[in-house]
């Protein structure tokens, strides 16, 4: 998959744990383990916003593309 989750690396940049993540966010953690995954089809964007703010980082800090060879 082109698309790269690094929500955990953010998480341990930030010294946080994902359990405090979603319930700061408002997700469950099953949902916040399915996107550290990345075996969502999708985020909303206000859920992406919620996630950026918490952890004081931009969207690109979470997401990387990277081409299949």
């Amino acid at each position: 998959m082109p698309i790269i989750v690094r929500l955990d690396v953010m998480l341990a940049l930030r010294k946080m744990k994902s359990k405090d993540l979603a319930q700061r966010v408002g997700i469950t953690e099953a949902n916040l383990s399915l996107l550290k995954s990345g075996k969502v089809k999708g985020v909303r964007f206000e859920t992406l916003e919620k996630i950026c703010q918490e952890l004081d980082c931009q969207p690109g800090d979470l997401l990387e593309f990277e081409p299949d060879p």
